[in-house]
């Protein structure tokens, strides 16, 4: 069994280290591929405004920004990274893996989609929950000065600019780990820095639309795990427990078709939510559950650098503490803002107790 655990986690390190090294060897500076006779001219402008969101990232938001993003990778696959999530069968909480220097991670990286699948197949014969996803970018934490990519340099403005302040916000703070304290940390980074960025530059609409439109998925996905925590707390058979936990998850596919009538894209949610189980849903807590904690220590704060110091005293408490902390600055964040946590299942319609309006213009 230890063999066998050993060459599963070197055939695993090699991989990694292969594709890795394939995407830094195709890295091109950005001013050479705008430069370039034979670079389109939207290529040339998202890179315009890689170069533009790099800056504000530098000097606004004062992270580390270096020399990442500084370059671009054309690939030869659509996707650059496929990620396999797993958790039981009667539980939320997901299957960790841990690593060297970055510590344990909710998630299981591959650079091959044949590779990540056989890792699922396996996960799934043991029983677990298991959804495989493309990661279109990913952070290297700063060991390497990470490209832009193709499987996302055309992506709109504020989307763009949120993935990009999300991913170099992991450069400045990082604890090594936990999973939940560094994806939620960034993804508050993300969320507080765009409206001021799209002010700055003069985007309005659509990116309002689409964030309507996010909440109310996120809300969508809460009340579910909220629901399946108390089937799998249930004093009732394992039978039951399934048949409970199919019909979860089949009203949250039904409210999120009555919710996303109208939208322009509905489908841009939509095959997650089909494929929606227990590891879908750790994950949505991995990555949203501390946001609200984090914007009020930022409140607290009161400017970015007292923020990030902020934030890495409370990455350097023990583990409960840290909890205590995170759920204190949460409560407080609630109470001041005083927000519905999202739509209900025991509504007729499953979404009216939201008071969050989902906005349905064209994004």
């Amino acid at each position: 069994m230890g063999i066998l655990a050993g060459c599963e986690t070197a055939s695993y390190y090699t991989q990694a280290a292969t594709g890795q090294l394939r995407i830094l060897a195709a890295r091109e500076p950005i001013s050479d591929v705008t430069a370039a006779a034979d670079t389109n001219e939207k290529l040339q402008k998202q890179l315009r405004l890689v170069q533009s969101i790099r800056a504000y990232a530098s000097g606004e938001l004062q992270l580390p920004v270096g020399r990442a993003y500084g370059s671009y990778v054309k690939l030869e696959e659509e996707y650059p990274l496929w990620n396999v999530l797993a958790a039981p069968e009667f539980s939320l909480s997901p299957k960790r893996w841990c690593y060297p220097f970055v510590g344990c991670a909710s998630y299981r990286g591959y650079f091959s989609k044949a590779s990540a699948q056989a890792k699922g197949n396996e996960l799934l014969a043991k029983g677990y929950d298991v959804y495989l996803g493309p990661v279109p970018a990913y952070s290297t934490l700063g060991w390497f000065d990470d490209p832009i990519l193709s499987s996302f340099v055309n992506w709109s403005p504020e989307r763009l600019a949120g993935l990009l302040f999300h991913e170099l916000a992991h450069r400045r703070v990082y604890i090594s780990g936990d999973t939940q304290f560094n994806e939620s940390f960034a993804t508050a980074v993300s969320q507080i820095a765009l409206p001021d960025w799209r002010k700055r530059y003069g985007y309005n609409g659509p990116a309002a639309n689409r964030i309507a439109q996010a909440l109310a998925v996120n809300h969508l996905m809460l009340a579910t795990r909220k629901q399946l925590e108390t089937v799998y707390k249930a004093d009732i058979s394992d039978v039951e427990k399934r048949t409970r936990k199919a019909a979860t998850l089949e009203r949250l596919r039904a409210c999120y078709r009555k919710l996303s009538v109208g939208w322009p894209h509905p489908e841009r949610y939509r095959y997650y939510i089909d494929k929606t189980n227990n590891a879908t849903l750790a994950l949505v807590a991995e990555y949203q559950s501390q946001v609200p904690a984090f914007k009020q220590l930022y409140q607290q704060s009161g400017d970015w650098p007292a923020f990030y110091d902020a934030a890495e005293k409370l990455g350097k408490l023990d583990k409960k503490t840290r909890k205590q902390r995170m759920s204190a600055l949460t409560a407080a964040y609630q109470d001041s803002s005083r927000k519905v946590t999202g739509p209900s299942f025991d509504s007729e319609t499953c979404m009216s107790a939201a008071n969050t309006p989902v906005a349905t213009g064209e994004n």
